[in-house]
């Protein structure tokens, strides 16, 4: 199991921009549910030893998504992103006794369209001895504006050279992302995904390219979208 690497979705978020009568990873997405399209990318890869899966408290959605699967574990899910990734690898170092070396990639329960290729893609950074760490990433391609202070108005437009979209998944070692995750909460620093807490640990993770249709599903129109991305695919 050295070489295997564990899956963390973080998946107690409510998706209040969908208005929806229930969590946006649990709407209908081309004949399932999003969550279970965001599984389907891990299943069966030979590198994956398991996935564990951050849910609220009295999630009454999730027990049907997942009923007998050895390979799909569950933890208390946070307040926030961070908190609910943070209880997942404390999952799997204090529950299921995973080595602080062992490879973690955390990934975003309504992006479902996460490709094999940017999978591989991600993975193939473990053989690089320097790496502590590697997220999936597009270049910034259209123009970016800044606002004035608490306005739609246009104050400047920024420098696009050097901006990246983040996507997930990011991947760290369990011990280092761990620690910098623990660190981060302690101080209070906002930490809106993993690369963000291992900056703030000092360290610099890797940026791979990886594709477009990796969209996550945050407003309605983007399930039309993925429903695309999926049937193309």
């Amino acid at each position: 199991m050295s070489n295997k690497v564990w899956i963390v979705i973080p998946a107690a978020g409510v998706g209040a921009r969908m208005q929806a009568d229930r969590p946006k990873q649990y709407l209908s997405l081309a004949g399932k549910t999003v969550i279970e399209h965001t599984l389907t990318c891990f299943t069966g890869h030979p590198a994956v030893a398991g996935i564990v899966v951050a849910i609220s408290t009295g999630d009454p959605f999730w027990p049907a998504i997942v009923r007998d699967e050895s390979w799909v574990f569950t933890a208390p899910g946070g307040k926030e992103r961070a908190d609910s990734v943070l209880n997942a690898l404390d999952y799997l170092a204090d529950t299921l006794h995973v080595p602080p070396e062992s490879w973690v990639l955390v990934h975003d329960a309504a992006r479902p369209c996460l490709s094999r290729t940017d999978l591989e893609r991600l993975l193939a950074v473990r053989a690089d001895r320097a790496a502590n760490g590697a997220l999936l990433a597009i270049p910034v391609r259209d123009t970016m504006k800044r606002t004035l202070p608490g306005s739609c108005r246009v104050a400047h437009t920024e420098d696009r050279n050097g901006l990246w979209h983040a996507l997930t998944p990011q991947m760290a070692p369990l011990g280092i992302l761990r620690d910098a995750l623990s660190r981060a909460l302690l101080t209070g620093a906002s930490v809106t995904d993993e690369a963000s807490a291992l900056e703030l640990a000092g360290l610099h993770p890797l940026l791979v390219e990886g594709d477009a249709r990796n969209i996550k599903i945050t407003r309605p129109a983007d399930l039309a979208l993925a429903a695309f991305f999926l049937q193309s695919a």
